[in-house]
């Protein structure tokens, strides 16, 4: 069978974490090689037809942990990108196999910052509210679950500690993807990141649009009190 997803928290540990899939909210340390695929000799199984026996591996490099494809036939991708030779992940990334199974990668539990910014200022409540500390949020008091992709999250977390402020695209852009890789994002893929993270708010709340696009600008967060 299957290696069963670590139940003990590893602070230093890289970990993945299953989003949208049949795996969703399942995680594993990264602390030996993984091999993701169908077989149940697998670390990380996927029972999907999609996914080949022997799919996808992580491995431990001196660079980090590289993810490689092993001759699939429906191919992984990082970020949306089908991967042909073997990539180094960065925090934050998402995976896909197939498309039909969500990862997201952590390089450290411990990168989270520990301060929640769930306390309403003032004794007043807010529709959205997020938890630092587990990467969580709640609209209208429910909440959004399978959780936010880490660039998900980040968009919400900027937006909300900037209240009331437009912040720009291409501040968005930077804090999200980090500087050295923000100059390679286009427009296209922060739209494509907001309009998914739309997608997940509006399942919760349709009546009410918590991501406003400032035209020729940026966005700003519109979270009133309940």
């Amino acid at each position: 069978m299957g290696k069963s997803p670590d139940s003990r928290e590893i602070p230093e540990s890289p970990v993945f974490i299953a989003q949208s899939g049949v795996l969703s909210g399942q995680r594993w340390s990264i602390d030996r090689e993984l091999t993701i695929g169908r077989d149940p000799t697998c670390s990380l199984v996927i029972p999907d037809r999609q996914v080949s026996r022997i799919h996808a591996r992580l491995s431990l490099t001196p660079q980090g942990i590289l993810l490689e494809d092993l001759g699939s036939k429906n191919g992984t991708f990082a970020n949306g990108e089908l991967i042909i030779d073997p990539v180094i992940l960065n925090d934050g990334d998402e995976v896909q196999v197939a498309m039909v199974q969500t990862f997201i990668y952590l390089s450290s539990d411990a990168t989270m910052p520990l301060e929640s910014t769930m306390r309403p200022s003032h004794g007043k409540t807010r529709r959205l509210r997020i938890d630092m500390r587990s990467r969580r949020v709640w609209v209208r008091g429910t909440e959004i679950v399978p959780p936010l992709s880490v660039p998900q999250f980040k968009v919400v977390q900027i937006l909300n500690e900037n209240p009331g402020e437009v912040v720009s695209r291409q501040d968005l852009i930077s804090q999200v993807w980090g500087d050295e890789v923000s100059q390679g994002v286009s427009d296209q893929a922060l739209d494509a990141l907001i309009r998914r993270l739309r997608d997940r708010i509006f399942q919760i709340d349709p009546d009410h649009d918590y991501l406003v696009t400032v035209r020729g600008f940026g966005f700003r967060i519109n979270n009133p009190e309940e």
